[in-house]
């Protein structure tokens, strides 16, 4: 027996929902595959459960705070698994929701996986196969894993948020988002926390940014070794041992946390019988419009090489429902001067190009404009740390490519500034801004 649809979405992260609600609103008849979760990684093991620890860490940076500003009393003691259960409890409620919303949308969602039999048809796990002319692609990514020994003694990034306890020394293998993220919460919360990383921290990042960044981690008390080669892992006692190819061993640590980046969720689908392309690297292969190179086929989100964010698998997803249901032919997403934040502390947020990006794009026209300053809520404090903002612009209008900011809020004020560098935003428009005063955003507007 097999049944019809006009659309066919695998995987339900935030690209396929994001999906499979755009085309339901235009009238498409919608199946949505997904024998996980709802809300895939980014609800249920990424940006959700990462950000409430961010917030958590905030809260504890702020009690230290206050006691500087005045506040008597002490602080409290971080609850671990008070808060593992409230945040278990807030994600439980947006996957409700989503269950929800599907039901009024008229999607209907099969709980079990899905791969492919022919160009337009899927067999699920159960054995009852769909059809439909459109099928998507977003079953998203998982955490890479070493074949190194001991490899198992440790932690992937999916495991982190059902610890029980927080970990009061921990390694943390890696140079990425995942990395520094975890590196800056645990540490803000009280865990001791060392980094091994091969070359540098966060590779796609502006350098200056990078290093100013690594000083602000590096006075919090993070450890960070370079040129690190994991060799393999070891239990002894009740302690695990990181075996550093390069220096030897380290440790004791009561947790290590692989964090080596992502591999797509593309093995399982028997592409082959549908004819579609994969990369050296698994990723599926597209174009800028989503398509791969069967007709009626497309991917988004974490399973191709695009831009690996919540936000970007989101937007891609609704312009290709409106484009194929909503009669938008020209919809697609604009893959350029896309903002993201790294959630460190302080946050690191950008727009557009680094700077040796802009002088590789544009030789000899680029002029960066940069202001470093203590935050006003720091100096009250006594702290030293400082904030690091740049501008990035190229021509003689100075027409603005990139913007970075490394500070408190960098993660809340970038976004306004991103909408207008995308809308071609010159220097002289920040100029002509009459700055909020005091703040921090308002340092963007002043830089001479």
């Amino acid at each position: 027996m097999s049944e019809s649809f006009d659309l066919i979405v695998l995987g339900a992260g935030s690209g396929g929902l994001a999906t499979a609600f755009r085309a339901a609103a235009h009238g498409a008849r919608v199946a949505l595959l997904e024998p996980g979760a709802l809300g895939g990684t980014c609800v249920n093991l990424g940006c959700v459960p990462k950000k409430s620890l961010w917030f958590a860490a905030q809260l504890a940076q702020d009690q230290s705070r206050a006691r500087a500003y005045g506040f008597s009393g002490t602080s409290g003691d971080f609850d671990w698994e008070h808060f593992r259960l409230r945040r278990l409890a807030y994600i439980d409620g947006i996957k409700q929701r989503y269950d929800e919303r599907l039901q009024e949308a008229g999607v209907v969602l099969l709980r079990e996986a899905g791969r492919f039999v022919s160009r337009d048809t899927i067999a699920t796990t159960s054995g009852e196969e769909l059809r439909a002319r459109q099928i998507v692609i977003a079953t998203g990514a998982r955490p890479q894993k070493l074949d190194i020994p001991g490899f198992e003694l440790g932690l992937i990034s999916d495991d982190m948020f059902g610890l029980r306890e927080q970990p009061r020394h921990i390694a943390i293998v890696g140079a990425g988002y995942i990395a520094v993220e975890f590196a800056s919460v645990l540490r803000a919360l009280g865990s001791e926390v060392t980094m091994f990383i091969r070359d540098r921290l966060l590779r796609q990042f502006d350098n200056e940014m990078v290093a100013a960044m690594c000083e602000h981690m590096a006075r919090s008390g993070i450890h960070m070794v370079y040129g690190a080669k994991a060799k393999g892992l070891r239990r002894d006692g009740d302690a695990l041992t990181f075996e550093d190819e390069m220096r030897g061993d380290w440790g004791p640590f009561d947790a290590v946390l692989w964090a080596l980046g992502r591999v797509p969720h593309s093995d399982r689908l028997d592409l082959d019988a549908a004819g579609v392309m994969l990369d050296d690297k698994g990723y599926v292969i597209t174009d800028s419009w989503q398509n791969t190179n069967v007709p009626g086929i497309a991917a988004l989100g974490d399973v191709t090489s695009r831009r690996a964010l919540t936000p970007v698998a989101v937007a891609a997803g609704r312009h290709l429902a409106d484009r194929w249901f909503g009669g938008m032919a020209d919809a697609r997403l604009d893959y350029d001067d896309i903002a993201s934040v790294v959630f460190s502390e302080p946050p690191l947020a950008v727009v557009g190009l680094s700077e040796a990006d802009a002088n590789t794009r544009f030789p000899g026209q680029v002029r960066v404009y940069r202001s470093r300053f203590t935050p006003m809520q720091w100096s009250l404090a006594g702290e030293q740390g400082r904030s690091l903002m740049k501008i990035i612009c190229v021509g003689e209008d100075e027409r603005v490519v990139g913007m970075h900011v490394l500070g408190p809020g960098s993660d809340e004020m970038l976004q306004g500034f991103a909408v207008a560098l995308k809308m071609g935003m010159r220097k002289r428009d920040l100029d002509a801004t009459v700055a909020i005063h005091p703040s921090s955003a308002e340092e963007l507007v002043l830089m001479r």
